[in-house]
């Protein structure tokens, strides 16, 4: 069931969504080549905590830290640890904020140091996915048709989007209805209401769509090795458009 927000609650996010994307930030003006995902992730949570939030991540279904740190081949839940980034690598971060009796949720893919020049597009790709996306997007727009967009902009510019994670509902709980997958025919899915609040994540490869989830249990790789990346915001439908609470 999709939970249509009221004002008063859209309000009461704006504040968790306010501190996931200062949050992103700080993390991305950290990421540097001999930086540990850990020390991320630690920073991270130290800033969420220091804005008066809780980092939604830890502990959800058991994952053991505050973001997920996916690095290269890492499409998503990339488990921070002692790995140490390199000049030449991607990171993906994502994360969420509780607060107000709401969640914020956001993610951004950063470049470590210099990085080669299908790296450069993937991530420029990946942001314009997003927009793409919900271009168009308003009351009574076909849920599906955000998908269709998003698909469409990454296979013209010869990427590939995954079909086994996707974009959700958000509010009182991490993920709510509906799914929001980042693939779809136009014109199909149920029509989105205002007051709606979403996050919509492009998640695109460079290679082609397979991907595995590691031993851990939650690190999901491209199965061609090929890089990946992520961009997330969390927005509202609106009458005439959308608001972008994670901006």
């Amino acid at each position: 069931m999709i939970i249509v927000k009221t004002e008063q609650e859209i309000d009461a996010m704006r504040e968790p969504c306010a501190i996931v994307r200062d949050t992103l930030a700080y993390v991305g003006s950290l990421v540097r080549p001999g930086v540990t995902t850990q020390e991320l992730d630690e920073a991270a949570e130290g800033y969420i905590r220091s804005r008066g939030a809780i980092p939604s991540c830890l502990g959800y279904c058991g994952y053991p830290a505050s973001i997920c740190a996916s690095v290269n081949e890492e499409v998503v839940h990339g488990i921070p640890g002692p790995r140490i980034l390199r000049e030449g690598d991607i990171v993906s971060i994502d994360l969420c904020a509780y607060k107000n009796g709401f969640h914020g949720d956001g993610a951004r893919t950063f470049a470590v140091g210099s990085i080669d020049a299908e790296k450069q597009k993937l991530l420029r790709v990946t942001e314009e996915c997003f927009f793409k996306g919900v271009e168009n997007l308003r009351a009574g727009t076909p849920l599906y048709d955000i998908g269709a967009a998003v698909q469409k902009h990454a296979e013209e510019n010869g990427f590939s989007v995954v079909r086994e994670y996707v974009g959700h509902g958000i509010g009182h709980e991490m993920h709510e209805d509906p799914s929001v997958p980042n693939y779809g025919k136009r014109g199909t899915g149920v029509r989105l209401r205002a007051g709606t609040v979403l996050c919509v994540e492009p998640m695109i490869l460079a290679g082609d769509r397979h991907v595995r989830v590691l031993a851990d249990g939650w690190t999901a790789v491209t199965q061609d090795k090929r890089p990946a990346a992520h961009y997330e915001n969390t927005l509202v439908v609106r009458e005439g458009g959308i608001e972008i609470l994670t901006l």
